[in-house]
């Protein structure tokens, strides 16, 4: 089960986190992966905000492989704040990178997906865009938008042989998180660990490896008849 033996894998936002172990886990089951991010140091640089920047990697990609099997939409960035203190440069930043950058990605993908009769695509959303989350104003914003596109790429094409589908995590364990409480709460960071652990249910974060299992079996075989779904991993979040 869940073999991706000779599929071809984009995963965008894969130096670090959910997106790394994404890349980890299909490479194991045999995919070709084309690990892409900005500060990547090997494997493909590309800023998914810019559309040259898009349009050049898969071209690029386009003449040295036999195709795409598999878009996962990983890159994003966060930003804490309630509309109010949500500046008109925050909102942009997050859209270009979090709207912008999941559809220029896939609206390069689907027409060589289209060529082949087959793709699946899956795309990073969050709980937020199922549930309220305090502060997440503009993050909120976006990821309500990811979950529209996912539904609208997958009604679009599921006669064409693409399915779509979306994760919607609560807090997940990753790098990112350190560096965040590190910058933002000096001296306090188990404090705030144990009340983003507290949020679930559950009473911990998830891990980059418990999301990056979802994705495999949504980009696997074992689920061709499922399009269009957005799929909580969220420790009980959404169940309360």
């Amino acid at each position: 089960m869940f073999d991706l033996q000779g599929k071809v894998a984009v995963v965008t936002g894969a130096g670090s986190g959910i997106g790394a172990a994404i890349a980890r886990l299909f490479g194991r089951r045999g995919a070709a992966i084309a690990v892409v991010d900005r500060g990547a140091a090997t494997a493909h640089r590309c800023d998914v905000s810019d559309p040259a920047s898009v349009d050049a990697f898969f071209a690029t990609l386009a003449s040295t492989s036999r195709g795409i099997d598999i878009l996962v939409n990983n890159a994003g960035i966060a930003h804490v704040g309630s509309i109010e203190t949500t500046a008109p440069d925050d909102l942009d930043r997050l859209y270009r990178v979090n709207v912008v950058g999941v559809y220029l990605c896939a609206r390069a993908a689907v027409p060589v997906m289209l060529r082949q009769g087959a793709g699946v695509i899956l795309n990073m959303a969050s709980i937020a865009s199922l549930v309220g989350i305090p502060d997440r104003f503009a993050y909120s914003m976006t990821k309500g938008a990811v979950l529209a596109m996912t539904r609208s790429i997958a009604v679009d094409y599921v006669k064409r042989g693409i399915r779509c589908n979306c994760i919607c995590p609560a807090r997940i364990h990753t790098p990112f998180v350190d560096g965040f409480l590190a910058a933002n709460y000096p001296g306090k960071e188990a404090e705030m660990l144990r009340t983003l652990a507290e949020y679930q249910p559950i009473g911990r974060m998830g891990t980059p490896d418990e999301v990056a299992s979802l994705a495999l079996y949504l980009c696997s075989d074992e689920a061709a008849f499922v399009t269009g779904q957005a799929y909580p991993i969220d420790g009980g979040v959404t169940a309360e």
